[in-house]
């Protein structure tokens, strides 16, 4: 580094989240590093002629933030290319969204567009509707997502081109055994290779779509996140950008072993063992990304105790793992093999306990270094948390789902309400050790804003306002605990500790000011808080006008 930095931050209320020298009045920088923390004066003396010496004037600064669980790429692609739903909008609004889309499209144009709220799939699960639908779109194909990300609703069209018929594991039918055209998970992986094999995205899109999801995190003061389920063309697109130097953050990708979603070709073999050639500076495909149950809602979901009972399955479903104890074990031994750690969804307390078993016997025969994330992990045994850190296992906890929604709604429509309120304790796990890591799950959530996280996990409340009480309130955590999830846990999580999620010589300068203190505000205002300026490696990477 130079002797010099070129840049000093000072008379700010610096909160580095280092245990060991927690809040300062300036940072150096020099070559996109922190060359110094510490108070005005000290900072100051290390000035030469050529330093830039900015006042902050009290102003709040604090680390990067870490986004340990987002799918970027699609989040751009949805805000460049597709349709977007209004928030919570029943049938009609939908019906009306996708009439007025289709209007300005070619005859035998796709719709594709989301998200609808996973409390209205009642409402869309009929055949009416789905006449509804097919009006609308002129006839269309369409294929909309839930806000799960893991359902669709799609078009009889969509339904044609795919092949998809009644009776197939995962098509919802009416009474009379009718389409609806809703599809939940798997089943909708034809839907949407058949809008693939009509086009897609061209390579320069998915490069757009992986930069503008990039600049929309920065503007949430992101400047490190996972994307829990890359394809071939997003990871060719983060390397692209990071070789002409306009990646903007550290990316971690997880390439899928299994796709219960999204209908990507390649996955498994030929796209876990072929990563390495992606890698750059700033972008890092370290891990798989295992779907091992699907969500509660469609009860597919894995639970040690059944669902409430219904028509379709009984009084004894517990909804089942998408792997088998052994086959888990051995896909994590082998790319653990090849230095490969692994991300494994998991909503339901069966998985997340398979999971656990799996990392067990992969410690006994020497694999330490692996990292492995329950990713969401809504649910989870009271036998099983302290398992977490003893077997170095990750809660990343993800999506915003610990404050009453309408995915919580939903939950509590297939679950006993005590067992479905009894979710996302992470007051538990952090006292048993566990590491911590916050993801937003976005676009799967509205935005990637840490703020609303933080505020839920703080207060337990929804920070929109629109849905009352709290969830679980025994499990809120501190500002400063959720904060850290947000930085350093993710950081140690997604293994970018030494370079990252704090603010301490060495590492990279990346940083945002907000426009307050938090911790000099209430905890039921905590979503208000905004970034007003993001850095990213010593250069600022947002701005708010």
């Amino acid at each position: 580094m130079t002797t010099h930095p070129a840049l000093i931050l000072t008379n700010g209320r610096i909160y580095t989240v280092d245990p060991a020298n927690p809040w300062a009045e300036a940072i150096a920088v020099a070559e996109g590093r922190i060359l110094a923390v510490g108070s005005a004066q000290e900072i100051g003396a290390l000035a030469g002629p050529e330093t830039e010496v900015r006042d902050l004037a009290g102003a709040f600064l604090m680390p990067g933030l870490v986004d340990a669980h987002n799918h970027h790429a699609i989040a751009g692609e949805e805000e460049l290319f597709q349709l977007r739903l209004p928030i919570g909008a029943h049938l009609d609004g939908i019906v009306a969204a996708v009439r007025d889309h289709a209007a300005a499209l070619p005859e035998e144009a796709w719709i594709v567009g989301g998200p609808w709220a996973s409390d209205r799939l009642g409402e869309l699960s009929t055949a009416d509707a789905l006449a509804q639908l097919d009006e609308a779109a002129g006839g269309r194909p369409v294929m909309l997502s839930d806000d799960s990300h893991h359902n669709r609703w799609v078009s009889s069209r969509a339904l044609e081109l795919a092949g998809v018929e009644p009776g197939q594991d995962g098509v919802v039918v009416d009474a009379d055994g009718r389409h609806t055209g809703v599809l939940f998970e798997a089943a909708g992986i034809p839907v949407a290779r058949a809008l693939r094999a009509a086009g897609g995205l061209s390579a320069e899109q998915d490069r757009q779509a992986s930069q503008r999801g990039v600049e929309i995190l920065n503007s949430y003061g992101v400047t490190a996140f996972q994307d829990a389920a890359v394809s071939t063309p997003t990871l060719e697109a983060l390397r692209s950008l990071d070789a002409s130097g306009e990646l903007n953050a550290w990316v971690v990708s997880s390439m899928l072993i299994n796709d219960e979603i999204f209908g990507y070709t390649p996955v498994g073999e030929d796209l876990v063992f072929d990563g390495e050639r992606f890698r750059t500076e700033h972008h890092r495909p370290d891990f798989v990304k295992i779907f091992l149950d699907g969500v509660p809602p469609t009860r597919t979901g894995a639970f040690i105790e059944p669902y409430l009972p219904d028509e379709v399955h009984g009084a004894h479903h517990h909804g089942d793992t998408l792997l088998k104890p052994e086959e888990l074990t051995d896909w994590l031994r082998r790319v653990a093999q090849h230095g490969i750690s692994a991300k494994i969804h998991c909503t339901g307390d069966a998985s997340v306990h398979a999971v656990l078993n799996s990392v067990e016997t992969l410690r006994r025969e020497g694999f330490s270094d692996t990292r492995y994330h329950v990713a969401h992990g809504q649910f989870i045994h009271p036998d099983d948390i302290s398992r977490f850190a003893e077997l170095g296992v990750v809660a990343e906890i993800s999506p915003f789902i610990w404050v009453p929604g309408p995915i919580v709604d939903a939950i509590r429509e297939v679950l006993p309400r005590e067992r479905a309120d009894r979710m996302q304790p992470n007051r538990d796990l952090l006292d048993a050790g566990a590491v911590v890591a916050g993801g937003s799950d976005w676009p799967v959530s509205v935005s990637p804003n840490a703020w609303e996280g933080i505020h839920g996990l703080v207060t337990r409340e929804d920070p929109s306002g629109q849905y009352p009480g709290t969830l679980w309130p025994e499990q809120a955590i501190t500002l400063d605990e959720a904060i850290a999830a947000f930085t350093i846990g993710g950081a140690t999580a997604l293994g970018l500790a030494s370079e990252t999620g704090s603010l301490e010589v060495g590492k990279s300068a990346d940083f945002v000011l907000l426009d307050r203190n938090p911790f000099e505000h209430p905890a039921n205002r905590l979503v208000q808080t905004t970034v007003d300026e993001t850095w990213f490696a010593g250069h600022r990477v947002f701005a708010r006008d």
